[in-house]
């Protein structure tokens, strides 16, 4: 049966190994052609040759905008929203110096509650007091963290995560977000020892774990300490209304 099968099958392998052999001719043929091999070939022509070969045109007043809306890095590191060493510097070595102890809390402590259902640090200076026209002006940058006033500065180890300000209208409101790896007792402690060295009259209240120390002093000049234990640390949201 197989013998058989041959003679039919001979005439279509023989064809189809002609038209590999006709494809393969065609594909050389045109590889000659665009290389220029060949003579005859398109590739000869001296307008073809042109396209090929000759210089790309480039428009010199486009060249700069190349990658204009591409991603460059800075020309420098980035700072960080940390407190500058002359701040650090200034409120001092806060793990070996002595402490006043805040007077317990008295009271209630409805701003305890403000402050945790505000959302924003604007927000948290409108609840907890701040005048309206200073609250409306009040614009975010790290730079605020670094404007307060000496008498209520950020706590030595501070690491800032958001600060805020204004200075229009006739205002001086510094509010300032931070972490510190300090206990909530040592940094209400810090906090009081320096505003009455600074001739603050501060109040002490709580809400649970959160703490809260205010206080003014004669002349004008508010302030707000909010604290929350956190692992390995405290979580610091600090008001200061210098008053003009």
């Amino acid at each position: 049966m197989a013998r058989t099968m041959w003679p039919l099958l001979l005439p279509a392998l023989l064809a189809a190994c002609g038209a590999k052999h006709d494809t393969g001719q065609r594909l050389a043929s045109l590889d000659q052609e665009l290389t220029g091999a060949n003579a005859n070939a398109p590739a000869n022509d001296p307008a073809v040759k042109a396209a090929l070969h000759d210089q790309i045109m480039v428009d010199p007043a486009l060249v700069g905008q190349s990658n204009a809306d591409a991603v460059r890095p800075p020309p420098q590191p980035r700072l960080g929203a940390l407190p500058s060493p002359d701040i650090a510097a200034r409120a001092g070595p806060a793990e070996t110096e002595t402490l006043r102890h805040a007077p317990p809390a008295s009271g209630t402590c409805p701003q305890c509650a403000a402050a945790r259902q505000a959302l924003t640090l604007g927000a948290l200076a409108e609840r907890t007091g701040a005048p309206a026209t200073c609250t409306a002006a009040i614009g975010y940058s790290a730079a605020w963290a670094m404007r307060l006033p000496a008498s209520v500065p950020l706590y030595p180890d501070a690491r800032v995560t958001e600060a805020a300000g204004a200075d229009a209208r006739g205002c001086a409101l510094r509010v300032v977000s931070f972490r510190s790896s300090a206990a909530v007792e040592r940094v209400l402690d810090w906090y009081y020892t320096r505003t009455s060295a600074a001739g603050y009259h501060a109040e002490h209240g709580a809400e649970g774990a959160q703490q809260l120390l205010g206080g003014t002093k004669p002349g004008g000049g508010a302030f707000l300490v909010m604290l929350r234990p956190r692992d390995n640390g405290t979580d610091v949201d600090l008001m200061v209304d210098a008053g003009r």
